[in-house]
């Protein structure tokens, strides 16, 4: 029997076949789950439509995150598709403007700015929690996906370091929030990977270097093994496992002591 037989999943910010979630949506769809897609403007529907075509995953459903309007109509849609209910969602989007991403945090940053990364990178999150939670049934799993600069200081990653760190946080709550009802949450921090969000993180190459030539696999990890460990959160192999960030980068997070040890 296949890991995701019968489980009904969301899958929320795809843009290209290089998007994390695409190889999230990849593997799921292998492991037997039925998919539903968004998109989040019209730009991208024709998009995504194909990638739902190719992974049978019918009409996608068009989802501004920074819209309460349109997070309620995509979940009347999902109720209207799923009436029994679904097993979770994948929520993998996050948006900075690109003065917030590079170089100096402070001269960045802005009110602004600020509060519009943590809007779109953030409150979504806890708003399709909120939306989608009366339609998820017992033993479902949400997973988001963050980053070491949650915790670390990443040269550049400025105010989405901070929006990271908001993230696991609300992780955590949404879990203390659903776990009742055996519905878990949790968030996945992989290794820097090159897709089109990434690209407008300045020097995110050299970053990409380092975390390859630095990890103690000596490799970056690609989209499908993120899918494989998404899988295994979002199937019932892994309940017991809740308010966590799971780490897949390699042992990248863990190489300080080894370059003291080095020193």
């Amino acid at each position: 029997m296949k890991l995701l037989e019968g489980k009904r999943i969301l899958i929320t910010g795809i843009s290209s076949q290089r998007s994390i979630s695409y190889g999230i949506a990849k593997v799921c769809f292998e492991e037997g789950a039925q998919l539903t897609l968004t998109y989040n403007n019209e730009r991208f529907k024709d998009r995504v439509q194909g990638f739902a075509n190719d992974f049978n995953a019918g009409e996608v459903i068009k989802m501004d995150v920074t819209s309460d309007d349109s997070i309620d109509a995509a979940a009347s849609v999902l109720k209207e598709k799923w009436s029994e209910g679904f097993d979770g969602f994948v929520h993998s989007i996050a948006w900075a403007p690109r003065e917030c991403i590079e170089g100096s945090f402070l001269e960045g940053i802005s009110r602004e700015g600020f509060l519009q990364a943590m809007n779109v990178s953030v409150y979504s999150y806890a708003a399709l929690a909120k939306a989608f939670s009366p339609l998820l049934r017992e033993r479902a799993s949400i997973i988001t996906m963050s980053y070491l600069g949650a915790e670390k200081i990443v040269p550049n990653y400025n105010t989405m370091a901070i929006c990271k760190s908001a993230l696991e946080s609300v992780t955590r709550y949404i879990a203390a929030d659903l776990g009742e009802r055996g519905i878990r949450a949790n968030s996945i921090s992989c290794g820097p990977i090159k897709t089109l969000a990434a690209s407008g993180i300045k020097d995110f190459g050299l970053l990409m270097k380092l975390a390859k030539d630095l990890s103690l696999l000596r490799s970056l990890v690609s989209t499908e093994e993120v899918g494989n460990l998404a899988a295994f959160l979002l199937s019932e192999k892994s309940f017991g496992i809740t308010a966590e960030t799971v780490y897949i980068d390699g042992g990248f997070n863990k190489v300080a002591g080894r370059l003291l040890k080095d020193e």
